[in-house]
């Protein structure tokens, strides 16, 4: 009795927390997810106040949230969207793993981890939050905008890579031999491929099958197929948090729709827990010693990101001030970084590992929505300053030339890009549900 009355104080009071730590993001306006990591690290091990009692219902928690989280993410899609996505904008979708994982690869090569924990940390540096994006370009009013089609098709990519990425690293985790690693992806790989080509065919049955008018067994039977089928993949070892992302993308339509509001909620509590959860498996003072390496890892995977963004947003047709913007909105790391680190940790592959790529998301969850927001106007001041020096420049060499010398690229000046004279436009819809 005594310790069912300690469990549960001390879970109301970590729930009590989170809801109070989120109404303090809400009033400052940016994501909640540093405040349950630093609330996790105080918690945990090494922390103000560990936790003892309600630490394994926290971690069968945090387990259910990342199977909300990537369930919630493959709602957002159709089988139609990801397979457009994937014929249309996979050059872009290679440019940002190229350009975004080997910085994390070469990090962990440089600090003599191995090669297991640089294909981990390739991921962690690799995946933007498109749950801190989506908020974002919501606050900022872009949804509309022409470049955010591009932000969304990224997302999308880096989201259908995942169903590939995770298998493998479950199965380098796991030690398992090349023999067995190749099964386990041919059989995700087969697994990713046979739940496109159903929901593409026959994702009208399965929604009707599952849909229900009754909001309470709808929820039920969404979330009892979900974790059903996210079992029997980590049977498989192909991956809980996949085989959810391929449930979602199966459902489409009223369906998705309806389950999306049900389980919203259900997926914010969870996933807070997960965060939580990855905080208090982090000692705090283990992170002093690799703050430097993940302050260089930020700043280096935030210009890439930034470059990922523009180079495609221009691929596209969007106009300057669009390439900078879609380059500082996907900056933000978040869930899926903390999912994979959470992966190494749990494996015990790497100790540092896991206070590096809380203090690399720390870094960029925050840095994110300002990168969103202010990379467009830096980037448009510093090319003003440039353009008045060399206009400055140009005008004392003609001054010293001679009466026949004209002033250089002084044409090129005067008509500009003509995408960046039109405003962008905010009735276009951006794509998805």
């Amino acid at each position: 009795m005594h310790s069912s009355a300690v469990f549960l104080i001390e879970f109301g009071a970590i729930i009590l927390g989170l809801g109070l730590l989120g109404r303090i993001a809400g009033r400052l306006k940016f994501s909640p997810i540093p405040l349950y990591l630093l609330a996790g690290l105080a918690f945990g091990e090494g922390g103000l106040l560990p936790l003892g009692a309600s630490e394994e219902f926290v971690a069968i928690g945090a387990e259910i949230g990342v199977i909300l989280l990537l369930l919630m993410l493959g709602l957002e899609y159709t089988a139609t969207d990801l397979v457009t996505n994937l014929r249309t904008q996979y050059p872009a979708g290679l440019v940002d793993a190229a350009l975004n994982a080997l910085p994390g690869a070469a990090m962990a090569l440089l600090l003599g981890w191995g090669p297991v924990a640089a294909v981990v940390l390739a991921g962690v540096t690799w995946i933007s939050s498109s749950g801190v994006i989506a908020k974002v370009l919501g606050d900022l009013g872009r949804l509309g905008n022409r470049e955010t089609p591009v932000i969304l098709s990224i997302l999308v990519l880096e989201d259908l890579a995942m169903a590939v990425y995770l298998p493998i690293v479950t199965a380098l985790l796991a030690g398992v031999g090349l023999a067995a690693g190749s099964v386990t992806l041919a059989i995700a790989l087969g697994v990713a491929g046979l739940v496109l080509f159903l929901a593409v065919r026959y994702g009208r049955l399965i929604s009707r099958f599952v849909s229900s008018d009754d909001p309470e067994k709808l929820l039920l039977v969404v979330l009892g197929l979900t974790l059903l089928v996210a079992g029997v993949a980590q049977q498989l070892q192909v991956s809980a948090a996949v085989g959810a992302f391929l449930v979602g993308i199966a459902l489409s339509g009223e369906v998705a729709e309806g389950a999306h509001n049900l389980l919203s909620p259900l997926r914010d509590l969870f996933a807070a827990v997960f965060f939580v959860f990855f905080g208090l498996h982090t000692d705090p003072a283990s992170i002093p010693p690799v703050l430097l390496p993940a302050l260089v890892l930020a700043t280096v995977t935030a210009g890439t990101k930034i470059a990922t963004g523009y180079w495609a947003a221009r691929r596209a047709g969007v106009s300057r001030k669009g390439r900078w913007r879609a380059g500082g909105t996907l900056v933000a790391r978040g869930e899926f970084s903390i999912v994979i680190a959470g992966l190494a940790v749990t494996a015990g592959i790497e100790p540092s590992l896991g206070p590096l790529a809380t203090a690399y998301v720390l870094i960029l969850v925050v840095v994110g929505p300002l990168t969103a927001r202010y990379t467009e106007p830096l980037a448009g001041l510093l090319t003003g300053l440039a353009d008045r020096r060399r206009r400055s420049g140009t005008v004392g060499a003609s001054a010293r030339g001679g009466p026949g010398d004209e002033p250089v690229g002084a044409g090129d000046e005067a008509v500009g890009d003509p995408r960046d004279q039109l405003p962008d436009p905010v009735g276009e819809r951006a794509p998805g549900r």
